[in-house]
């Protein structure tokens, strides 16, 4: 017959030590969320994190990709003459950065520090008597950095409704 080399009491606490740093370890390679920006229409929001975030300052060929091919995009209904509301959560303009509002891939705003932006009546889908108005229009926020150059991207759809 043999003698078990640790007792139950023991076999348990290095049982439950081994969880615990498994945990640790788990959760320190989590990536941390972005801040969050949010689109309202009316009574509707929606709000997402951020599509194009490496951490680092984007190259504008990978910017021009945030803002046309993102697939996966939040959607919003938006009518003629509804008030559009713009904000981000205050990390996003810490540290003398700013944000800029962008649809279908022209500036709609200039680059600000302020966390909200709001349109009351505007009419995003006007075409200025050059045809018929599109479906759905690309609505992205781009961050910057003090020096002007792109940190991070997030996009939302837009439908006319």
């Amino acid at each position: 017959m043999t003698a078990p080399l640790f007792s139950g009491r023991a076999r348990r606490s290095v049982a439950a030590l081994g969880a615990v740093s498994a945990g640790l370890l788990l959760l320190s390679a989590c990536d941390k969320p972005t801040p969050l920006a949010t689109v309202t229409v009316g009574t509707t929001t929606v709000s997402a994190e951020a599509a194009c975030h490496d951490g680092k300052e984007l190259s504008m060929d990978k910017v021009q990709e945030c803002l046309t091919n993102i697939k996966d995009a939040k959607t919003i209904d938006y009518a003629r003459g509804d008030t559009l509301r713009l904000g981000v959560e205050p990390e996003v303009v810490e540290d003398h950065r700013q944000w800029q509002a962008v649809l279908d891939g022209q500036p709609i705003t200039e680059p600000s520090s302020n966390t909200y932006r709001s349109f009351p009546g505007a009419d995003v889908f006007a075409t200025g008597g050059q045809g018929e108005a599109p479906t759905s229009k690309k609505l992205a926020f781009v961050q910057t950095g003090k020096d002007g150059k792109p940190l991070a991207v997030w996009s939302f759809n837009l439908k006319l409704k």
